[in-house]
């Protein structure tokens, strides 16, 4: 899924306003953080590779806080079932699409065969639901001498062939990777933007058809909103630059702890 003859920029919001004001500015499709939706409501995200069931992209913001809470129930993909029920779920909540991941809490990747089953039963109960299946193999050990591309490649083809509508691969930048995806696929290989990594028009050169904005939006909302208060009681204070993913968890980690 790209839009036109360019990626399709997918931004991420985080409640109903952000979700709004995104649509209100022009955006094809609207996805959300689930960062951001966690650390918004003092929950904790407890990793990078924790299990969910996110919402893809929407032509329109209405019930997106709704359907975010789908990435609050990251077990519901641990069985065939479950998956059956998140994408019944996201239906629901008005999403047009979710994206499924590999990865665990504990770091390591849910089997290949099992990950396939979730996807195939998804878009069985719900084949107009666009499933992007996730692999967090640039974000774990694979323990490859080759580093994580083979790994990669062989889920993202499997996922394929299990009927995922897209690919995501969050972590991958290198030129040569993601043309090796891009070509191995018939489907549209979605990435994360990166500030300080390859700019949009390199990614489009490169043939990927969806590019994230991931939690970036949501932090980004954090720095503007943090600093500009603390300006005007600290006139000429440096301002830092916008906080990391790590930051930004630790925040609700600290909230849900004092509760």
């Amino acid at each position: 899924m790209s839009h036109g003859d360019r990626p399709l920029l997918l931004a991420n919001a985080w409640d109903h306003a952000s979700g709004a004001a995104l649509a209100a500015r022009g955006f094809a499709a609207i996805g959300t953080t689930s960062l951001g939706v966690a650390a918004a409501a003092g929950l904790p995200r407890r990793s990078r590779g924790h299990p969910r069931a996110d919402p893809g992209p929407r032509p329109r913001p209405g019930p997106s806080p709704g359907a975010g809470q789908l990435g609050r129930r990251g077990r519901l993909r641990r069985r065939p079932g479950g998956g059956r029920r998140a994408g019944g779920r996201a239906l629901d909540a008005g999403a047009a699409g979710i994206n499924l991941e590999d990865g665990r809490p504990d770091g390591s990747l849910v089997p290949t065969a099992r990950q396939c089953e979730v996807i195939t039963a998804v878009k069985e109960r719900a084949p107009e639901l666009f499933v992007n299946a996730r692999t967090d193999t640039h974000w774990v050990t694979l323990g490859s001498p080759s580093g994580p591309l083979p790994g990669t490649v062989e889920r993202a083809e499997a996922y394929q062939g299990a009927g995922a509508d897209g690919v995501f691969v969050p972590g991958v930048g290198d030129a040569g990777e993601i043309g090796a995806l891009v070509r191995a696929l018939d489907v549209p290989l979605n990435v994360l933007f990166t500030p300080g990594g390859r700019t949009f028009e390199e990614l489009a050169d490169l043939g990927v058809g969806r590019v994230s904005c991931g939690s970036l939006l949501y932090r980004a909302a954090l720095h503007r909103a943090v600093e500009p208060a603390w300006g005007i009681g600290h006139p000429g204070a440096p301002e830092p630059g916008i906080p990391g993913y790590a930051r930004t968890a630790a925040l609700a980690e600290a909230f849900t702890g004092r509760h």
